[in-house]
């Protein structure tokens, strides 16, 4: 059995459970509620002591009690048993769904892999060409970098539907993903005339997740925040750290988060109103970039949450575990 099959399973069998304690508790309030009614018409003494009628009925009260509670017993166990039957007949269809998402994401990842491996390749080969004091050589160094990371997000891709993966992640230092992030995302925020500023980074905080994904999930925020950030503001990175957690929050200077609940932003397809750009353009997401942020770090431990919104901007926090000692 695959993992998708046994995920549906699992949830099948939970959600049986739950039918069955509820169709339990609703038995034994009918009885309860029938012993009670009995109790108040029957004194309890005749109830259990036949000799004192004048006139007796075959059947004792204890028998009536056993048979009322055999009778529930019987019920609750066909009521699990049927919901669980027909809970796995109704999640049945997304053992499919899963196995279908999850092929697509290693084929397509896979399919991926040559052509990116082939293009770095000839941009290492072209770098190595140019002389050291070319113009070009910086600009081809960048793009050497840019295919490495996605070359990188490709294997996280891969690593993702890897079912048998621990979540277990070594410590790294956040610092320098934090500005590798950046990096990568200046050239679009200066096209849009947003400026991108690193605050109060200390150099050896640390969380317990893959540089890759830690850099995938800033670069959606920074993206995110150039995104929604007017022409002339700042979008700033911050990071701080307690016993726990790591705490790195993109802060923009937008209009805020209006058309949706802050907490629903990290939905699939979720989309807010309609937001007026650095460009001067309406622009509408369609709602995956955050929702992979909650994924990516959310297989190690973390999340990702609203911690301001305001028409002075909005602030969107990652949590992450801190490195076991």
């Amino acid at each position: 059995m695959d993992a998708d099959a046994l995920l549906v399973r699992r949830t099948a069998v939970r959600v049986g459970v739950w039918l069955t304690i509820a169709v339990s508790l609703l038995v034994l309030a009918v009885l309860a509620a029938g012993l009670t009614f009995v109790l108040t018409q029957v004194p309890l003494r005749e109830v259990f002591d036949p000799s004192r009628h004048e006139e007796m009925v075959d059947v004792g009260g204890l028998d009536i009690i056993v048979g009322g509670v055999s009778i529930g017993v019987l019920a609750v166990a066909s009521a699990g048993l049927l919901g669980l039957l027909a809970t796995r007949r109704a999640v049945a269809p997304l053992v499919d769904a899963l196995s279908r998402q999850r092929r697509f994401v290693a084929d397509a990842s896979h399919e991926l892999r040559t052509p990116l491996a082939v293009l770095d390749t000839r941009l290492q080969v072209l770098e190595r060409s140019l002389a050291a004091d070319d113009p070009h050589r910086a600009l081809v160094g960048e793009l050497r970098d840019d295919s490495r990371n996605i070359i990188n997000v490709v294997n996280d891709l891969l690593d993702s539907v890897d079912t048998t993966a621990t979540g277990d992640a070594k410590p790294i230092a956040i610092r320098p993903v934090i500005d590798g992030a950046v990096a990568a995302m200046r050239l679009l925020a200066q096209e849009k005339q947003v400026t991108l500023e690193t605050v109060a980074v200390p150099d050896d905080l640390a969380a317990a997740i893959p540089d890759t994904s830690l850099h995938r999930a800033l670069v959606a925020l920074l993206d995110n925040a150039v995104k929604h950030s007017p022409a002339g503001s700042v979008v700033r990175v911050t990071a701080a750290g307690d016993r726990r957690w790591t705490l790195i929050s993109v802060s923009d200077q937008g209009g805020g988060i209006s058309g949706i609940d802050p907490g629903r932003i990290f939905d699939r397809f979720a989309r807010s109103s309609s937001t007026v750009d650095g460009g001067g353009s309406s622009s509408v997401g369609f709602g995956i970039g955050l929702n992979l942020v909650q994924d990516t770090v959310g297989r190690f431990g973390g999340s990702v949450e609203v911690t301001a919104t305001s028409g002075d901007g909005t602030t969107l926090t990652l949590r992450l575990p801190r490195p076991r000692r």
